[in-house]
C-alpha cells in the first residue's frame, strides 16, 4: 500500500534559526510514528508544515498523495478534512458547549447534513472517549483530562484518515496521561487510522508507537521500534530512553 505521508528534504527555517534541515519521513497505512525531540527543536513545526498551516522553505510534503505545499485554499480545506490535528493547547472555544465544539468543524468543512445527522455524530464521537454525559457543559466546567478528550472527540467527528497529536499529554497527571495514550492506540484500532504523534513522555511513546523518528538538529537523526532505539548506543538517541 502507498504511504499516507511522505516528506522528503524539508527544510524551514524563521530568520537565521533553521528549525527543519533536509528532514525525511514516511507514515504508512494504519501506523503510528512518534517524531521524539527535545522541548524546541521543531516537533510542532513539522506537524504545522504537514497540514499546510506554515509553508515551508523547500522539500516535498506529500499527503494522501497531494503535495500540500502546492495547494490552493479549497484543495487544503478539503484534504484537512481528512486530518485531523490535536493542538497541545486543545483550541477549545471557552464561549461554546462541548455540543457546540464538536459542530463546528461540520459546519466548516463544506459538510450539508441534517440536524439530526450532526446530533447522531456528536454523540458517537463522545462515546468514543467516553464523554457523552458532557455534552452540554461548558470547557471550563471540565478537568484538563476531559477537555483533552473532547478535543479529541471534536477531530474524530469527520472521521479522520489521520491524526495529528501535537504534545497531546503534555500538562497531564500520569494516570491521565496514560490513558489518553491507551485512547490514541484504540482510536487506531477501531476507525484504521495513521497518525504522526508529537511527544517527549517516553510513557506515551513506548504505549503508541510502532516506528519512533527522532528529530535532531532539524534532521530525522534515527528511526526505529521503541526496543531497537532503547538499546542504540548513539548518545542522541540513548539520552531519551535513560
Amino acid at each position: 500500500m502507498e504511504p499516507v505521508i511522505v516528506i522528503e528534504h524539508l527544510c524551514k527555517r524563521f530568520g537565521p534559526n533553521i528549525v527543519l534541515d533536509d528532514f525525511n519521513l514516511v507514515v504508512r497505512p494504519e501506523e503510528n510514528v512518534v517524531v521524539l525531540g527535545k522541548s524546541g527543536v521543531g516537533k510542532s513545526v513539522l506537524i504545522k508544515c504537514i497540514i499546510g498551516l506554515l509553508r515551508p522553505d523547500s522539500g516535498r510534503v506529500s499527503v494522501l498523495g497531494q503535495n500540500v505545499p502546492d495547494l490552493g485554499h479549497d484543495e487544503l480545506d478539503r484534504l484537512r478534512a481528512k486530518v485531523g490535528f490535536l493542538f497541545q493547547s486543545n483550541a477549545l472555544y471557552d464561549s461554546m458547549t462541548v455540543r457546540k465544539n464538536l459542530e463546528f468543524p461540520l459546519r466548516r468543512h463544506w459538510i450539508e447534513i441534517s440536524q439530526d445527522k450532526v446530533d447522531a455524530m456528536v454523540m458517537e464521537a463522545l462515546e468514543n472517549v467516553g464523554l457523552a454525559h458532557t455534552i452540554d457543559e461548558m470547557p471550563e466546567e471540565l478537568s484538563g483530562g476531559m477537555r483533552k478528550r473532547i478535543a479529541l472527540a471534536r477531530t474524530l467527528i469527520l472521521k479522520p484518515e489521520i491524526i495529528l497529536y501535537d504534545e497531546p499529554t503534555t500538562g497531564l497527571d500520569p494516570v491521565t496521561g496514560k490513558e489518553i495514550s491507551t485512547l490514541i492506540v484504540e482510536i487506531r484500532k477501531k476507525y484504521h487510522t495513521s497518525s504522526i504523534i508529537i511527544s517527549h513522555d517516553m510513557h506515551c511513546v513506548k504505549l503508541v508507537s510502532d516506528r519512533i523518528a527522532v528529530l535532531v538538529n532539524g534532521k530525522c537523526h534515527a528511526q526505529g521500534t521503541y526496543e531497537e532505539l532503547g538499546s542504540s548506543t548513539d548518545r542522541e538517541v540513548k539520552q531519551f530512553f535513560e
